[in-house]
């Protein structure tokens, strides 16, 4: 299958098609080019380590909307034995932008919800580019409220451009279905584990976004507005978007040096795209000890610690008017 490089990945690829031609050669079996291939094969590792060493906030955005990187279904097919998908927020529709649903986590059940992308064309207009309608937050809401009813935690996988922004979703309620999302999951009354996985772009990131711990993989994103966005409200054009990109400081490490996110988790070499299913194990792994860490406390004392978090975010100074 032929590999999609970004546009920083161009010496790679040169690369890499230096290394078919050659394993072409060796498969004709006229010549012995496996120290070659070692050579060119050591070669890629290292430009690609040297290229990965310095990445701009712009390029990890790029990485994260590589077309090949696993999306939640992927990931939840992978790591859990089972999973029930549930449909409809019992109010008028079913989002495929959203999905949700019960899974065994190794003996533990857990709800997931994320968003999905498609992997090609048609599912990507079925799921509507992971871009969520305001019923696919209220069923999101639903299944966090009867995870809530059976003492099920919830896991949120994170992975959205935004709520999609049409007409009709704002007719339909796409600002108060986020809000209420927002009201409901402060005080949910199980565990609550978010991962941005992708994109984490605004209000249709924080939608399935809040919750006692707060995550994201090593190449994603999370900011109030995507770097085109922010572009061409700044400067009227998209042609500043790595410029944006840098000012918004969006990417993980910048998020935890802000203490918006909890932790990083790492991602294999290369990207989640690289090893889907290294990925996968290593999110596995971070989901259940996060449970062991979170799941027994008091739920009264688990909401509290929970509305702690947010109140501490930002900075703010106090002006001192003199009275009159």
């Amino acid at each position: 299958m032929a590999m999609t490089f970004m546009d920083f990945e161009k010496p790679l690829e040169a690369l890499y098609e230096q290394l078919e031609k050659l394993k072409e050669v060796g498969a004709q079996g006229e010549v012995d080019v496996t120290d070659m291939l070692l050579e060119l094969e050591n070669k890629i590792i290292s430009k690609r380590k040297e290229i990965y060493a310095s990445l701009t906030g712009w390029q990890k955005v790029q990485l994260s909307r590589h077309p090949e990187r696993p999306y939640t279904l992927f990931y939840v097919n992978t790591i859990c034995t089972k999973f029930i998908e549930l449909h409809g927020d019992r109010c008028g529709g079913d989002d495929h932008a959203i999905v949700g649903g019960l899974a065994d986590l190794d003996g533990q059940t857990v709800m997931v919800i994320g968003h999905q992308k498609g992997v090609n064309t048609k599912m990507r207009q079925y799921r509507n580019f992971g871009m969520a309608n305001p019923e696919g937050y209220r069923k999101a809401l639903r299944l966090m409220k009867m995870a809530e009813r059976f003492n099920i935690p919830v896991v949120t996988l994170i992975d959205t451009p935004g709520a999609f922004p049409g007409l009709e979703a704002e007719e339909n309620g796409q600002a108060e279905a986020i809000a209420r999302n927002l009201f409901e999951m402060a005080k949910l009354r199980v565990p609550i584990l978010c991962y941005i996985i992708g994109e984490g772009a605004s209000g249709g990131a924080l939608g399935i976004g809040l919750g006692d711990k707060v995550f994201m993989l090593e190449y994603t994103w999370y900011s109030v507005i995507s770097p085109e966005s922010c572009s061409s409200i700044l400067w009227h054009s998209w042609d500043y978007k790595e410029k944006a990109a840098d000012a918004l400081k969006l990417d993980a490490d910048n998020m935890l040096s802000f203490g918006l996110i909890d932790d990083i988790v790492k991602e294999p070499f290369g990207g989640a795209h690289n090893a889907p299913d290294v990925m996968a194990q290593t999110l596995k792994k971070h989901i259940k000890d996060e449970l062991d860490k979170i799941g027994g406390q008091d739920p009264d004392e688990r909401i509290m610690a929970r509305i702690d978090k947010y109140a501490k975010m930002g900075h703010y100074k106090k002006a001192n008017v003199a009275s009159k």
